[in-house]
């Protein structure tokens, strides 16, 4: 079959749209009145959400953000087809664990949260929830099937075949494992899993590469100066923790960022349509005010500052 010239370029164009990543543009300000112009569920629909669940890298910030919405009770002022498209979310986000075997612990805090919200909803009209009853009801059912694809997750441990093991690895390499490890909490979890992990996650050097991949240096030295030879690195590292907080970037292997040109959020690994590449005159006025600016990195609470909720 001879495709036309037309055919072609209507393949062409299609092919064209179908590239173009997933990206959101948004009004910048963040007054409650502004901030009425943004669609919470136009923008998880247009920067793609449900794909992000899935990839690995963006799967804690989707997780940080269902946990801000449940945590803070936010879900219950969103708008009925908004609160449908973030229970689809952890729906998908407990299939992608139930799939990975991997998280279970980020699964079962929104579970806690989830389980925290309903109870209370319950409870906010003469026992019975506030809102549409169907609403609810739907609900109640994506609900169950969250919790049934929780409680039926097994983690297995691997056949005799699969080598080599953890417990096969020399302490060396266990100890290079750790290092790389950026939440103190799986460094206790890892602690009571194994006597060799422990061993290891009491060694001063592993807190103190914590320490330092967290804090400045001038943080550090806020809190201890002098010799660092007698330094309780754990001890320092919860004090900076209580004091200063963990980095927030730390926590996501990509998060959202938003460009300053466009006004657009996008993914960072994904890139974005920007005006600084599409428009010739833009661009040159870009480089005689020296050059683009970088795009600005958003948090989950930041993004959520965005909307009305």
């Amino acid at each position: 079959m001879r495709i036309t010239s037309g055919e072609e370029g209507e393949k062409s164009s299609d092919d064209v749209v179908a590239r173009v990543p997933p990206h959101c543009h948004i009004t910048i300000k963040c007054t409650r009145e502004i901030a009425g112009f943004n669609g919470l569920s136009e923008a998880v629909r247009r920067l793609d959400f449900s794909s992000a669940v899935r990839d690995v890298r963006r799967f804690n910030y989707i997780c940080a953000l269902l946990e801000l919405l449940l945590g803070g009770q936010k879900l219950t002022n969103l708008p009925g087809a908004a609160q449908k498209l973030l229970l689809s979310m952890l729906e998908q986000l407990a299939d992608q664990v139930a799939q990975s075997k991997q998280n279970l612990n980020a699964l079962r805090a929104l579970l806690v949260a989830l389980s925290a919200l309903r109870e209370a909803e319950r409870r906010a009209c003469w026992g019975r929830p506030l809102g549409s009853r169907a609403l609810w009801g739907h609900h109640d059912h994506a609900i169950a099937r969250i919790y049934h694809i929780a409680d039926s997750i097994r983690i297995q441990e691997p056949g005799p075949e699969i080598v080599p093991k953890l417990h096969d690895l020399p302490e060396e390499c266990i100890r290079e494992i750790m290092l790389r490890i950026s939440d103190h909490r799986d460094l206790d979890a890892a602690s009571s899993a194994w006597s060799v992990m422990s061993s290891v996650c009491s060694e001063q050097r592993v807190w103190r590469e914590l320490v330092k991949f967290h804090f400045t240096q001038q943080q550090i030295d806020s809190l201890h100066k002098g010799d660092s030879k007698d330094i309780d690195w754990k001890k320092v590292f919860h004090q900076l923790r209580k004091l200063y907080g963990l980095r927030e970037d730390a926590q996501y292997a990509e998060t959202l960022s938003l460009c300053r040109h466009c006004k657009c959020l996008f993914w960072r690994s994904l890139g974005h349509p920007c005006i600084a590449d599409q428009c010739p005159e833009y661009r040159e006025r870009l480089k005689e005010a020296g050059g683009p600016l970088p795009p600005h990195p958003v948090p989950p609470a930041a993004f959520l500052k965005f909307f009305s909720l």
